[in-house]
C-alpha cells in the first residue's frame, strides 16, 4: 500500500468517526421547572340572614299545630302552588307549575290543570297527579287541617298524559277552586311512610318543588338554612343562601347593628320597638299582621263546656281586653268569628248583649241557667259536684301557654277550678284526649278566702296543676278550653265552613275528623254550605257571625303581628315589606340580592 492510499484511508476514518457522532441524540437541554399551580379560595355564597322568634313545631303548611312565621315562609319558597297571590292577594297561575287551569265540565264541576312537563321535585321525581291525590286525600280525612271544607268536595282526582295532567271531579261546583293545591307535598316521599302528615314535616321538608330547599334544620341553634334549589327549572335565585336564624327579640336590635342580621321579623311588642328605636331613624320598621287569630276553644261535644250557657258564663267571666293587653299587647283586636282585623271589610261583628266585656251579673246568670251555684267558699258548682275546666295550650307556642296561664287566673279568681296543660301541639289540635303535660314553667297557686270576682287577677296566682284534671276516656284529659289559632286569608265561606261545619262522612271516608273544639250546631249547616260553594254575601254571613256569638264554639282575641325590621343596606337588596297576607314578608324572596354586595 502506498503512502498516499493509507493517508486516505486514514481520512476516510476521520470522516465517518464524524459522521456517526453528529448522528448521536444529544440531551435535551433542561427545561426550568413549572410553576405551582395558584389555588383558588372558592367564594363565599352569598346569603341574607333573616332574624326569627322560634323555628315552630313543625312545618306543614296545611297543619294548624305548624302554623308559624317559618312554616309560611317555606310554602312560599320551597313548596309549588297552582296559584299565588300578587301583592294584592289576587290569585294568577304559576306557570312554573301548571301551564293551564281551567273548568271544563259542570255536571259534574270538574276543573282540569295541565302540569308545566319541567316541574319536578329535587330528587328529580316529577311533580305530578300523586301530588293532588296525597294532599285530597289527607286534607279530607286528617285532623287539624286547615281550610279544608273545600277539599271535601272533591269526590275524584284523575291522572292523564303520565301524571302530567289532572282532572279534579266535585261533588258541587265550588267556584273557589282556585284556592286549592297551595303548598304540594311531595308525595313520592310521604305517601307510603306511616305518620309522615305530621311527623314526617316536624324536622324538616323532604323535597323541594321551588326555587330554595331546605339544606338543614338546627333545632339545638335554631337555624334553618335554605339553599338555592339547583334542580329548579325556573329563573333561578340570585342568593345562593337564605338563613332562618333564632334570635332574641330585645337582643335583635344588636343583631341588625353589628350585621350579623340583615332583617328581622320578631313578633310585636312595645319591649322589642323600644330596643329597635335605637338604632336611630335609618331603620324601616313594618307591621305585617299574621294570618292567624288567636282565640279561645271551647269543647262544644263533651264535658262541662258541651253547654253553651257555661260556655257564655265563661265568657262573661273572662276581661278579653286585660288578657289582650298583658299577653299581646300590640296585637289587633279581633271580635268576629269570620274576617280578621287586618282584612278589608271587617268590622266587629258582635250583636248587643254579646258577651264580649267582662260582667258578673250576666256570668251568674248563665251558670244559673247551667244548673251551677255557688259554695260556701264561693266556688262554682253543680249537684255537689265543683266546676273545674282544663286550659290547653301547645307547649311549642310560649305566647299561648302564658295566654293560658292567664285564663286560668281570671277563672279562678271567678271560682272556677282551672289547670293548665300543655302538651304538643299536634295532640292538642287533633285529638279528644291530650297527655296531662304541666307548662314549661308553672307558678304554685295563691290561695283565695274570698271569691275575687276581679276580672283581670294576676297571672302569676295560676294554679298550674291544682285541681288534677278528671281523666278522659281512652286515657289523657279532655282539654274544655283551648288556646286556638284559627288561619285567615283567601275565602270567607270556606273558612266559616271548615272552622265551623259539621263533619260530613263521605265516600272513602266514613268517619271524618271534628274540628278541634268538636263543634258541630246543625242549624248552622245549611247556611255554611251555601256560603261554600256561592258567593260571600254580607247578610249571610251576618246571619252565620250571630249564631256563632251566641253558640261561643270559640271566643276570639286579637290577631298577632310580626314586625318587619330591615336596614338601609338590606332595603336595597330585598324591597322587603309585609306582603300578602297568605304567604308573608318573604314573598318575592328569590330575586333578593347579597344586602352590600
Amino acid at each position: 500500500m502506498t503512502r498516499i492510499g493509507a493517508i486516505a484511508r486514514a481520512v476516510v476514518v476521520l470522516l465517518m468517526a464524524a459522521l456517526l457522532a453528529a448522528c448521536v441524540d444529544r440531551p435535551a437541554p433542561r427545561q426550568p421547572p413549572p410553576p405551582p399551580p395558584t389555588t383558588v379560595a372558592p367564594a363565599e355564597p352569598t346569603e341574607l340572614v333573616i332574624g326569627i322568634d322560634d323555628l315552630g313545631a313543625g312545618f306543614n303548611p296545611h297543619l294548624l299545630a305548624h302554623q308559624s312565621v317559618v312554616t309560611t315562609a317555606l310554602a312560599t319558597l320551597v313548596l309549588p302552588s297552582v296559584f299565588r297571590p300578587d301583592e294584592t292577594g289576587t290569585l294568577h297561575l304559576d306557570p312554573t307549575i301548571a301551564t293551564s287551569a281551567t273548568v271544563v265540565a259542570t255536571e259534574p264541576f270538574t276543573v282540569s290543570y295541565e302540569l308545566n312537563v319541567k316541574a319536578s321535585w329535587s330528587t328529580n321525581a316529577p311533580i305530578a297527579a300523586e301530588d293532588f291525590v296525597y294532599l285530597w286525600e289527607q286534607m279530607r280525612s286528617q285532623s287539624g287541617t286547615v281550610d279544608a271544607a273545600g277539599y271535601k268536595l272533591i269526590t275524584d282526582v284523575r291522572s292523564r298524559a303520565g301524571g302530567k295532567a289532572v282532572d279534579v271531579v266535585f261533588s258541587r261546583p265550588y267556584p273557589q277552586w282556585q284556592q286549592l293545591f297551595s303548598a304540594l307535598l311531595p308525595a313520592h316521599i310521604l305517601k307510603d311512610a306511616p305518620g309522615s302528615w305530621t311527623g314526617g314535616l316536624a324536622g324538616g321538608l323532604p323535597a323541594s318543588g321551588g326555587p330554595f330547599r331546605i339544606a338543614s334544620v338546627d333545632r339545638a341553634r335554631g337555624e334553618l338554612l335554605l339553599a338555592r334549589n339547583d334542580l329548579y327549572w325556573a329563573t333561578p335565585t340570585a342568593l345562593d343562601q337564605i338563613v332562618l336564624r333564632r334570635v332574641d327579640p330585645t337582643t335583635m336590635a344588636d343583631g341588625l347593628r353589628a350585621g350579623g342580621v340583615d332583617v328581622g321579623l320578631p313578633a310585636a311588642s312595645p319591649a322589642v320597638r323600644e330596643a329597635l328605636a335605637a338604632l336611630g331613624p335609618g331603620v324601616r320598621i313594618q307591621d305585617a299582621p299574621r294570618p292567624v287569630v288567636t282565640g279561645l276553644g271551647m269543647r262544644s261535644d263533651a264535658g262541662p263546656v258541651s253547654d253553651p250557657r257555661v260556655r257564655q258564663g265563661i265568657a262573661w267571666t273572662l276581661d278579653r281586653e286585660a288578657l289582650r293587653a298583658t299577653i299581646a299587647p300590640d296585637a289587633l283586636p279581633a271580635d268576629a268569628f269570620g274576617l280578621a282585623p287586618s282584612e278589608p271589610g271587617y268590622a266587629p261583628t258582635a250583636p248587643d248583649g254579646a258577651p264580649v266585656r267582662p260582667d258578673p251579673g250576666a256570668a251568674e246568670r248563665a251558670f244559673a241557667a247551667a244548673g251551677y251555684a255557688r259554695d260556701g267558699d264561693g266556688r262554682w258548682s253543680r249537684d255537689g259536684q265543683p266546676l273545674r275546666l282544663v286550659v290547653g295550650a301547645a307547649a311549642e307556642r310560649p305566647q299561648d301557654v302564658r295566654l293560658a296561664e292567664a285564663v286560668a287566673a281570671q277563672l279562678d279568681a271567678a271560682g272556677i277550678g282551672a289547670v293548665v296543660v300543655a302538651p304538643p301541639a299536634v295532640d292538642l289540635f287533633g285529638g279528644q284526649a291530650v297527655p296531662a303535660t304541666p307548662p314549661p314553667t308553672t307558678a304554685a297557686p295563691t290561695p283565695t278566702a274570698t271569691p275575687n270576682l276581679s276580672p283581670s287577677p294576676t297571672p302569676s296566682t295560676v294554679p298550674t296543676m291544682t285541681p288534677t284534671p278528671a281523666p278522659a276516656p281512652g286515657g289523657g284529659v279532655r282539654v274544655d278550653l283551648m288556646v286556638l289559632p284559627r288561619v285567615v286569608g283567601g275565602d270567607l265561606g270556606s273558612r266559616l265552613a271548615s272552622d265551623y261545619g259539621c263533619p260530613r262522612a263521605t265516600t272513602g271516608v266514613a268517619d271524618p275528623p271534628a274540628t278541634p273544639t268538636g263543634f258541630c250546631f246543625p242549624a248552622l249547616q245549611p247556611i255554611l254550605s251555601r256560603l261554600l260553594t256561592g258567593p260571600a254575601d254580607p247578610e249571610t254571613v251576618a246571619a252565620v257571625e250571630r249564631v256563632l256569638w251566641a253558640q261561643l264554639p270559640a271566643l276570639p282575641l286579637f290577631q298577632p303581628v310580626t314586625l318587619v325590621v330591615s336596614t338601609p343596606t338590606a332595603d336595597a337588596a330585598t324591597g322587603i315589606g309585609p306582603g300578602p297576607l297568605g304567604t308573608g314578608p318573604v314573598t318575592g324572596a328569590q330575586r333578593w340580592v347579597q344586602p352590600g354586595g
